[in-house]
């Protein structure tokens, strides 16, 4: 754990000292399952999965520190990223959630699990480009999981989704 605080100070200016981002965009990697975090950082490394920003930080990480920094920040508790959320439309999202089986994958508080990701406490600036991204086939994920389900998604669809998710108080 000493040693993935550490390795993580470099993270702290955009993820924040304990994994909870308050940049609009970028994710909190607080509470993430260490499996989910250590695939993204592989596939930042290999060129999967890119980002100006996060490029010249994961070049020359080893497998141990991906390791580490995985393990740090699944130990790290999640915060919320207070915003106002349309009623309707977190009803709505509720719906599609269900409908679309995301609480099977994310779990019932959206904590995420394994290779899945936690998205309670998610910048929602950063949920909208990801599940853009999944339905355009910009983004990649490490089972094609989200791209297959993603891909029928409306604008108005993700933005429901985004404001249910955004509506997720997180498990203290």
């Amino acid at each position: 754990m000493e040693a993935g605080r550490r390795k993580a100070e470099p993270c702290v200016a955009c993820h924040g000292r304990d994994g909870n981002a308050s940049i609009p965009g970028t994710p909190s990697l607080a509470g993430m399952p260490a499996f989910y975090t250590h695939w993204q950082l592989i596939m930042f490394r290999d060129g999967r999965r890119t980002d100006p920003q996060m490029a010249p930080f994961v070049v020359r990480l080893t497998d141990a520190d991906l390791a580490d920094l995985s393990a740090y920040y699944a130990t790290q508790r999640p915060a919320a990223r207070p915003v106002p959320t349309d009623p309707a439309r977190v009803a709505a999202g509720r719906t599609l959630a269900g409908a679309r089986h995301c609480l099977s994958c994310h779990g019932p508080a959206l904590l995420g699990q394994q290779a899945v990701p936690g998205l309670a406490g998610q910048d929602t600036t950063y949920l909208r480009r990801r599940l853009r991204g999944y339905r355009d086939k910009t983004a990649s994920d490490l089972d094609g999981m989200m791209t297959m389900i993603a891909q029928s998604l409306s604008d108005e669809e993700i933005e429901s989704l985004v404001h249910f998710i955004a509506s997720v108080e997180i498990a203290r």
